[in-house]
């Protein structure tokens, strides 16, 4: 079977010289199966090849055997009666059905020529069929197989229970010829096992292995073609072996990347209707500002007492205009880090609050505490999380309950850490799991999440982490950790020169 994988089409971004539609396919004699198959034969065959070893051996073992049981079943007879009386036809009859040029016996340690046709001018092998081991044979084997057919041989050794020893000379050309003929009929016997075997075990592995991981293969890449579509996540079967744990972590995954692209497409959704009320906003803000500038020219203390704070709060409401779910679309600009004074800060977060009567807001950030961050930034974070605190209290209506928001700091060495504490009912388990991932961390019903969400980024791009501490019915707690940026060593140097004496 043809196995074909095609790759999508890689687009080239605007403007760019435009990639060529390519096709990248696995053809059938570059495929696992192909592989799988061919592999099979191979090991296969090598195992016949280590098998056929020793059966070649043991074949010209008992082919000599069988030989020399001849000579000496025919010396018997010989010694028996009169020599003399066969012919010098017989005698080569007899050697020629046997294949030999000489036959003798050894009795009591002398030798006796019995039948011979012409003795050789040389014998080139002697071989001792009591003394050949299983190594000696193979190697003896092989050398017959490779390098005989023009070799004179004398085989000699006891046959059966009898006490004397024939021998006998003959050529090794008939020998050769057994055993070429044996070793092609089991080189295919061979081939047609390893090619069985090969079946058997491609046919048992591919519906095992091969065929769940070419599943596999199409479910990744239907999903790459329409990753939004449920119907194209991969339905794993009830398996427990490793494919099985395979298509279930490829299942998940799948669904994680489909939450996951469903969740940037809202935002990237969110981002867009933003931009497009943007400069409506701006407007709308540029407005408010005109008209916050002439309450200053009214003498009334209170509205003198309000009118900065409101200035603040709409400057910084027409700079979030511009970008306020940049959280969605870009990266936030990185921050613009100087030395602050919390507790003033602080208080700016307070004035920007609508803090329904009864919650009481405490402030417990030294007068002289300083931070390094960027003011606008740890503005914003601030505000999230005390405005979160103040949605939660709100939402209980029991007069009797004590509803109190602190804000306190303390410096560990270059650290600054920030907490932001309320006696509010606690988070659910729901948001604590999603606690700064955008559209899921949300504590009430409608809320977006998206504040804790801009909190964490904004904090990471200081180096620093935000983190709940606790949250039980009563108490909860969320900490802002700032570390003190870096000094490098050749500014610290450049300081310690101006510095005077």
């Amino acid at each position: 079977m043809s196995e074909t994988i095609q790759a999508q089409e890689g687009i080239g971004t605007a403007g760019a010289t435009e990639a060529p539609a390519t096709v990248r396919t696995v053809p059938l004699s570059r495929g696992l199966s192909t592989k799988l198959l061919l592999l099979t034969i191979v090991f296969v065959l090598l195992a016949e090849v280590l098998i056929f070893l020793p059966w070649i051996a043991s074949y010209r073992l008992n082919w000599l055997k069988e030989r020399l049981s001849t000579a000496a079943a025919v010396s018997i007879v010989l010694v028996q009666g009169e020599s003399t009386s066969l012919s010098r036809t017989a005698q080569n009859d007899v050697l020629m059905a046997i294949g030999a040029k000489a036959i003798a016996v050894r009795d009591g340690g002398v030798s006796r020529l019995l039948v011979v046709a012409e003795m050789p001018p040389k014998v080139d092998e002697h071989i001792d069929i009591a003394s050949i081991g299983m190594i000696k044979g193979m190697t003896g084997a092989l050398d017959t197989l490779f390098f005989g057919g023009d070799r004179m041989l004398r085989v000699f050794g006891p046959v059966g229970e009898s006490d004397k020893e024939f021998e006998l000379i003959m050529p090794d050309n008939s020998l050769r010829n057994a055993m070429l003929r044996y070793s092609r009929n089991v080189a295919f016997v061979s081939l047609l096992i390893s090619l069985f075997t090969a079946m058997l075990v491609y046919a048992a592995i591919d519906l095992i292995m091969i065929g769940p991981i070419r599943t596999m293969t199409r479910s990744m890449l239907s999903f790459s073609e329409a990753p939004d579509d449920p119907g194209r996540i991969i339905h794993p079967a009830a398996r427990a072996d490793e494919i099985g744990v395979a298509e279930r972590e490829l299942s998940q995954m799948q669904e994680r990347l489909q939450k996951m692209l469903s969740e940037q497409k809202h935002l990237a959704d969110l981002g867009l209707a933003v931009s497009k009320i943007n400069h409506d906003m701006r407007n709308i803000l540029a407005s408010a500002q005109l008209m916050s500038d002439r309450l200053r020219q009214v003498k009334d203390p209170t509205v003198q007492a309000f009118a900065p704070k409101l200035l603040r709060a709409l400057d910084r409401a027409v700079s979030y205009s511009e970008g306020v779910l940049h959280y969605g679309r870009t990266q936030e600009p990185p921050p613009a880090r100087r030395r602050l004074r919390l507790r003033q800060l602080v208080e700016d977060v307070q004035g920007l609050l609508d803090i329904e009567q009864g919650i009481e807001f405490v402030n417990s950030v030294e007068p002289a505490f300083e931070v390094d961050a960027d003011s606008d930034q740890l503005f914003r974070v601030l505000t999230n999380l005390c405005r979160n605190s103040v949605q939660a209290m709100a939402a209980d209506s029991e007069n009797a309950l004590v509803r109190r928001l602190a804000v306190s700091a303390v410096r560990l060495g270059s650290v600054s850490r920030i907490a932001v504490s309320d006696t509010g009912p606690g988070l659910p388990a729901k948001a604590r799991e999603n606690l700064f991932a955008a559209f899921r961390g949300s504590a009430r019903s409608g809320g977006t999440g998206l504040g804790l969400a801009i909190a964490h980024e904004l904090i990471r791009a200081h180096g620093g982490t935000v983190e709940l501490v606790e949250s039980i019915g009563g108490r909860t707690t969320f900490a802002v950790t700032i570390p003190d940026q870096p000094v490098r060593l050749d500014q610290a140097r450049s300081n310690g020169l101006r510095r005077p004496a």
